[in-house]
């Protein structure tokens, strides 16, 4: 029967064209590696090398079983590390790239879920705003996130969109919801926005900059706040508008401001979140079981 260290013995042997230069490359005795290697002649009722002076040379059945060879060591290979990735999985940290309303697309149900899978593991979920997420990632700071975007290419970055939620106006004044909002009322809106740190950057703000401009408009800003929960609560209070992501304003109207509807934008925009990571990089197991919990979970919030 085959085994793998059959086969690295008529690898080395395969390779170096002598007994003795296997030997010393895989660190055994000459003995050994001859053993190995007529055990596995043996094995497939063929001869593999013959010996010419000191060495020896492939037979065309040696040629043959090379690259079965090398191809069944490296799926071994493969299979250690994916177990190794496993093992560490259940004692190691779990550090992965969300934006700061991510906790609105459950968050916590993504962190449990993980918890759930592997009891062992410590979790870190980092990042405020998409940009500053991506600016971790390019610094080799984590291995991948799930963040909105508002273009599609990044440099030095993978990006795959994995889902997409639209923005919504938001009012406490109901006459205002009566139809979808143009660009052209939008402009003359009393708005408040979030996310004031980052409004050149900010995916949303992106969107609706664009938005308005295609119609000759700019964006009114009249309440500037960091917080989403602010900006919703000052909706609340009729001191401005906003505009929102639905299910960002579906998780937080009903607790914040029950009062408070919201319309779609005409034509509808949207704001696309996407896993993002390094290109050329080697995604751990970690890494891997995130990217699958979280895409699964906001397809769910969003669909």
């Amino acid at each position: 029967m085959l085994s793998l260290h059959q086969l690295r013995c008529f690898l080395a042997t395969y390779e170096h064209g002598s007994i003795t230069g296997a030997a010393e490359e895989l660190g055994y005795a000459q003995p050994s590696v001859s053993e190995q290697v007529r055990a596995l002649e043996k094995s497939l009722g063929a001869t593999l090398f013959r010996r010419v002076g000191r060495g020896v040379v492939p037979t065309t059945l040696a040629d043959t079983l090379r690259p079965h060879a090398e191809r069944t060591l490296a799926s071994a290979e493969e299979a250690r590390r994916a177990v190794q990735g496993a093992v560490a999985l259940e004692s190691g940290t779990v550090r992965f790239g969300m934006f700061g309303i991510a906790r609105l697309y459950a968050g916590a149900e993504i962190v449990a879920e993980v918890l759930d899978r592997y009891p062992g593991v410590r979790v870190e979920l980092v990042g405020q705003n998409s940009v500053e997420v991506q600016e971790m990632l390019r610094r080799g700071r984590l291995e991948a996130a799930l963040v909105a975007v508002a273009h599609l290419e990044s440099e030095g970055l993978v990006v795959t969109p994995v889902a997409r939620d639209e923005l919504v106006y938001v009012s406490a004044d109901h006459e205002n919801l009566r139809q979808p909002i143009t660009a052209a009322r939008l402009a003359r809106a009393t708005l408040v926005m979030p996310e004031t740190s980052w409004r050149s950057v900010d995916s949303v703000r992106t969107v609706l900059r664009g938005f308005l401009h295609e119609a000759g408009h700019n964006p009114p800003t009249r309440i500037e706040v960091e917080d989403l929960e602010v900006a919703v609560e000052l909706v609340a209070r009729g001191y401005a508008d906003s505009v929102l992501p639905r299910a960002a304003a579906e998780q937080l109207l009903p607790r914040l401001a029950p009062g408070v509807g919201y319309v779609s934008l005409r034509p509808r925009q949207w704001d696309v979140m996407a896993i993002v990571h390094r290109a050329g990089a080697t995604l751990s197991p970690a890494a891997q079981v995130l990217i699958e919990v979280a895409t699964r979970h906001v397809q769910e919030v969003t669909g």
